[in-house]
């Protein structure tokens, strides 16, 4: 546990100082975003993900250096390696995603181009061929109405990358508001990380600990007003956090149960044809309407429904609702028990 914890902290304190020295490098070198939501929609550094990323890779390099020099413990650690690995590739697709052309950058255009959406999965299968390569996850998995399953290599060839580019894509539907990306993150890793350390794996906490640190090292410049946004670079790491902390762990009714508020939102998604967008249209009063009024295609488009709502107060809700999911999935785990 308290190699954990130092973990953690470590992870934090990098991303604190990393976060707030890129801020700074990102607008030198216009890797900027508008921030759609606030008046005048003023250029803020973009691609959260990668002080992110860093910050986990110290958190996790010390976990490895503990398990090597004071346990002496190295039979899990090309997993975990594989994992890091992952987690950078996809971080390095977001990155590029995060990327903005001429127009936006001279207010021209609100919405950047970045990848093209046929782009995105493409590009994040690579991603998972780390831990294919290195066979991680167990190929045995319990499928309603037909048991428990043994896949074999099709595990690693098929079901590896499916969910890594299922998980990447999926959580990349649900954000641009301040804090809500990163804030949402800390809900259902803190929930993985616990269900990991309940079930004694502790490779799996360690990634997830080591991320919850380094978004909460994040969060203190990308909560509303936010000086750096997430960016899609954020979306895409969390969702190979999510799916390698999963597979490595033999979790995966745990990571799809607490994955259920992103698929609810690709299917409310799938009726605009995937071209709709989750922000509000912003007020004189500072607060956000729904952008297409009583259609629903989006969470976000639900909670403006109920009533006008600042950003932060929308972000807030994103979270409450992640946390109902998450203490939902403790009662119905200890209600299997």
């Amino acid at each position: 546990m308290w190699v954990l914890v130092i973990s953690f902290v470590i992870s934090l304190v990098s991303s604190l100082v990393l976060t707030k020295s890129l801020i700074s490098f990102f607008k030198r070198n216009k890797i900027v975003a508008l921030d759609l939501q606030k008046k005048g929609k003023p250029l803020v550094a973009n691609s959260g993900g990668v002080p992110v990323f860093f910050g986990m890779f110290f958190g996790l390099m010390f976990f490895i250096a503990i398990q090597v020099f004071i346990f002496n413990v190295t039979n899990q650690l090309v997993y975990l390696f594989a994992a890091i690995l992952t987690i950078f590739l996809i971080t390095l697709v977001g990155f590029f995603d995060d990327l903005n052309n001429r127009a936006v950058l001279e207010k021209k255009k609100d919405i950047r181009t970045g990848l093209k959406q046929w782009q995105k999965p493409l590009m994040t299968i690579p991603a998972a061929i780390p831990l294919m390569v290195v066979k991680a996850g167990y190929t045995t998995m319990w499928i309603p109405f037909f048991g428990n399953v043994n896949f074999g290599i099709l595990y690693a060839l098929i079901l590896v990358p499916i969910g890594v580019v299922g998980a990447a894509n999926a959580i990349n539907l649900l954000g641009g508001f301040n804090g809500s990306e990163a804030g949402m993150g800390v809900i259902y890793c803190t929930s993985l990380g616990i269900y990991s350390l309940i079930h004694g794996k502790i490779v799996s906490a360690a990634i997830f600990f080591s991320c919850i640190g380094a978004l909460v090292g994040f969060l203190k410049y990308n909560w509303v007003p936010a000086k750096i946004l997430s960016g899609d670079s954020i979306q895409y790491l969390l969702g190979s956090v999510v799916a390698s902390g999963v597979i490595l762990g033999n979790m995966e009714k745990a990571g799809l149960f607490l994955m259920t508020p992103f698929f609810i939102e690709f299917i409310l998604k799938l009726k605009g044809k995937l071209k709709v967008h989750c922000m509000g249209k912003l007020r004189k009063d500072g607060k956000l309407d729904p952008p297409y009024g009583k259609k629903i295609y989006s969470w976000t488009h639900i909670i403006m429904n109920i009533k006008p709502m600042t950003e932060k107060q929308v972000t807030l809700v994103l979270m409450l609702m992640q946390i109902v999911f998450s203490v939902f999935f403790f009662v119905l785990v200890g209600y299997v028990a």
